[in-house]
């Protein structure tokens, strides 16, 4: 069984549809909406795939209408783009995204899985990164082999008192400073993760066709060219948390 894990897909359709890998299976760890211009094309290419899907921060907030005020960051970005995201939707695609789990639990090939878009403790909205001894006592009794996780936008595959934690990145809006679009494929209990090129100036341009404001559009294209929205070392996690900084 070939498994194609995903996440923080963020209406970017270009970047998904850039993943051409074959696969029997797709876990797709949420966010697929948000900061891109074409939500519904993530919808549909998540909604006509074999796809286990968890619900993210983004999609929590879009769903049920939150609203996001700010003025700089990604907070900034959300509250400029999500107003659109709802209504570029169609009624199957919002019931799809409104019915999302917050976790699963799925077994393939006799491998244990959680899927979370945040953590176990807090599926939606806490950020660990790398922080290994909290992940640690997370997974504790989890009763799992593996737990996969997104939301950081970072890729990273690390094992931990025997139990393996994935991070594929994000396909629609890296920030490690690699902008190509990231996943990760587990083959016969292999993980390996990856990156693919794809046209960002093709997405960038649906973007710009949007009408938002000029500032959401350079940074979106800041984002996705240098992939991150700040030089190194000046990133922060400002903007990613559920909706008081989304």
């Amino acid at each position: 069984m070939r498994i194609l894990v995903i996440s923080d897909i963020h209406s970017n359709s270009v970047a998904l549809e850039a993943i051409r890998e074959p696969f029997d299976i797709c876990f797709c760890l949420g966010d697929l909406v948000d900061y891109g211009p074409d939500p519904a094309g993530c919808l549909r290419w998540v909604m006509s795939h074999p796809c286990e899907t968890v619900r993210g921060n983004h999609d929590h907030g879009t769903a049920h209408f939150v609203t996001v005020n700010g003025d700089r960051g990604f907070r900034y970005l959300t509250s400029v783009t999500r107003p659109q995201q709802w209504a570029a939707l169609d009624a199957a695609q919002r019931q799809f995204l409104t019915r999302l789990p917050a976790t699963r639990r799925v077994v393939v090939d006799g491998v244990r899985y959680l899927l979370v878009h945040g953590t176990p403790r807090d599926p939606l909205d806490e950020y660990l990164r790398g922080d290994f001894t909290e992940w640690s006592r997370q997974i504790r009794n989890q009763e799992i082999d593996v737990l996969c996780v997104g939301h950081s936008h970072i890729q990273f595959h690390r094992e931990t008192d025997g139990l393996r934690i994935l991070n594929p990145g994000s396909v629609g809006l890296p920030r490690d400073g690699d902008p190509r679009a990231a996943y990760a494929i587990i083959e016969n209990g292999q993980v390996t993760l990856k990156r693919v090129e794809y046209d960002i100036e093709k997405i960038i341009a649906i973007n710009d066709a949007l009408p938002i404001p000029e500032k959401a559009k350079q940074m979106y294209r800041t984002c996705l060219t240098k992939g991150r929205i700040r030089p190194p070392g000046e990133d922060t996690l400002e903007g990613e948390s559920m909706e008081r900084s989304a």
